[in-house]
């Protein structure tokens, strides 16, 4: 797995919109934010897009981020936010600069098959706070997360603990996302083989019906298996039907998981809420399930 090199002060960052529009005004805070870190940021064009709900048409987009991964200059690309509109993009993206001068792609949510697509490259990814989310109340700590894994500080998490959780220790690499991409980039390009891994996962604004169906397509799959080992994350604003599904969402996961013996962390905190923590993606981990909670650090690479 090779990792992108740590940020310095003083070094080029930039910001582009893959998915759906933003306008420059929402992300000021994390101008600010970002300059105050001694980083330069660049805007890119994406950010003044507007083709229905995307931020531009897929050509600007693609234009926008390839630029951005073939100029060596830059140490960081951060997604302004999600929405959809990333997988559009993924077949018509270039990575040959991109891999002479690696860079950490940073977002979540859509931006999930982009850091699952870079993955499957070999190349590690951040899954963090996105600019349209900094500065707003409870974002202190995903910010600080964000700001020290970008710069190569030590840190480790830790989760409350829960009834549904699995107790346990498991180490493996860390991979996942929103479960709505996870499933979209199956069988494609971007999938990635979720066997040995630490898989994370999260969710917003879905029926419960559907998640459940998105959960026996996993399972279908072959991919819920042989995990090393589950976190559980957000799931926010689920949605029901006037015929209630009669299962809650961490309801649903601990049914379709109920058969394996890997560990289980519910309640972690990533996914689509301000206390939402940088995890790196495809950084070796390790996590302990007990009864004092969850616990994540990251472990030093094999030579």
């Amino acid at each position: 797995m090779i990792f992108p090199p740590t940020l310095q002060p003083g070094d080029k960052i930039a910001i582009c919109a893959l998915a759906r529009k933003i306008t420059l005004a929402e992300i000021q805070p994390a101008i600010q934010i970002l300059t105050s870190w001694g980083l330069e940021v660049v805007i890119g064009k994406s950010l003044a897009g507007d083709f229905h709900q995307f931020a531009g048409n897929d050509e600007l987009r693609i234009s926008d981020l390839q630029t951005m991964l073939d100029n060596p200059e830059l140490k960081a690309i951060i997604s302004a936010r999600g929405g959809y509109g990333t997988t559009r993009l993924l077949d018509q993206i270039d990575f040959t600069l991109f891999e002479q001068h690696p860079k950490w792609i940073v977002g979540f949510s859509d931006i999930t098959a982009l850091l699952c697509h870079l993955f499957g490259k070999g190349y590690a990814s951040i899954h963090g706070i996105m600019p349209s989310l900094f500065g707003r109340a409870g974002s202190e700590a995903a910010i600080e997360s964000l700001h020290r894994v970008l710069f190569g500080e030590p840190i480790s998490y830790q989760a409350p603990g829960h009834t549904f959780n699995r107790l346990g220790e498991a180490s493996g690499r860390l991979i996942g996302g929103n479960i709505s991409l996870l499933n979209t980039i199956i069988g494609t390009p971007s999938d990635v083989d979720y066997a040995g891994k630490i898989l994370f996962v999260e969710e917003i604004d879905e029926y419960l019906y559907n998640l459940d169906r998105m959960l026996v397509q996993l399972k279908r799959c072959g991919k819920l298996a042989n995990l090393a080992g589950l976190i559980v994350g957000h799931m926010t604003d689920m949605r029901d039907n006037p015929i209630p599904f009669a299962k809650t969402a961490y309801e649903i996961i601990r049914e379709h998981t109920a058969n394996y013996t890997y560990p289980i962390c519910f309640d972690f905190p990533t996914g689509h809420e301000t206390h939402n923590l940088a995890l790196i993606c495809g950084k070796q981990a390790h996590l302990k399930v007990n009864e004092n909670g969850s616990f994540l650090e990251y472990l030093p690479e094999e030579l």
